[in-house]
């Protein structure tokens, strides 16, 4: 007999309580049921269930033997799931966690595409400056920049972007451009506050040295659309990716302010949860954008 359907026979008998109703729970006569438990018992040499007439119940053994067998069945359904998921056409919600910059800029843009190319799937798109905890907070992926934090998530690189200074025309104009790191102290600089170094920038010289520089200044924003703003009108030297104040410096809008230094490139990445099959619709979703932005660079934004 099939090793399987015997080891289903018997733990459907321990989960229904006995032969008439795990005969049900089968859709097979309860004689059947019984030969598949007898078989499985004479098979490994041992009696698994305690059989009387009023109840049926799992041996010490037995009792051992239900909890891998029972671990085997839910794999072996799984299994099966993940293939026929595999194979249809990918469906459902998709909850995704964005930086609100790279959000509102970059994937706000794309979106209309994926969703005409994958009509049964529905977006919840949640913008925010944090990293979300995906798994208790129900995301089924997210969207990350810079230096992923050790974790048991996955990740696939989609692209990146380089972190330049800079500020406008008429700031520099005015208050000179510095030529050295050292020349900050003498200027304004805008805060980003959700910086995961606190307000620190974190800068490489010429020489390649890592140096940093303390950036508390007259303004402190927890969002980078607002400190481009604020750099367009002159209020000092902001430190923000490539794909932020891209078309602002194209525009004129913006230069660098020390454009000697070695710039920053950080990754993009599409983080979600660990697990040996990913979901259709998240793995659907990760080859749009690794797509979308094949194009895309530290310096073509």
């Amino acid at each position: 007999m099939d090793r399987l359907t015997e080891m289903e026979a018997f733990a459907t008998v321990v989960d229904q309580g006995g032969f008439t109703d795990a005969a049900k729970k089968m859709g097979i006569s309860k004689s059947a049921v019984s030969k598949h438990v007898s078989s499985l018992e004479a098979r490994l040499g041992a009696r698994l269930l305690n059989r009387t007439t009023r109840r049926v119940s799992p041996t010490e053994i037995g009792l051992a033997y239900y909890d891998r067998a029972r671990r085997v069945l839910n794999d072996a359904g799984e299994a099966d799931s993940m293939v026929t998921s595999m194979q249809s056409a990918p469906s459902g919600l998709l909850r995704i966690s964005v930086a609100t910059d790279f959000g509102v800029n970059h994937l706000s843009p794309v979106l209309g595409d994926f969703l005409s190319e994958f009509p049964d799937i529905t977006v919840n798109m949640v913008l925010n400056n944090r990293y979300v905890e995906l798994i208790s907070e129900g995301f089924d992926m997210a969207v990350r920049i810079g230096e992923l934090e050790d974790s048991t998530l996955r990740a696939r690189k989609l692209t990146e972007t380089s972190k330049r200074m800079i500020a406008s025309p008429q700031y520099l104009a005015k208050h000179g451009r510095p030529t050295k790191i050292d020349d900050l102290n003498d200027h304004k600089l805008l805060h980003y506050s959700n910086q995961a170094s606190g307000n620190v920038w974190k800068l490489t010289a010429p020489s390649g040295e890592k140096r940093q520089v303390r950036t508390a200044g007259w303004l402190t924003v927890n969002d980078g659309q607002s400190l481009l703003n604020a750099a367009i009108s002159g209020l000092g030297i902001a430190y923000l990716p490539s794909f932020l104040y891209a078309e602002a410096e194209a525009a004129g809008l913006v230069e660098e302010a020390i454009p000697d230094l070695p710039g920053e490139t950080q990754g993009i990445y599409a983080v979600y949860p660990p697990g040996r099959f990913t979901q259709p619709k998240v793995r659907a979703f990760i080859d749009f954008l690794a797509h979308a932005f094949a194009e895309k660079g530290p310096n073509q934004w």
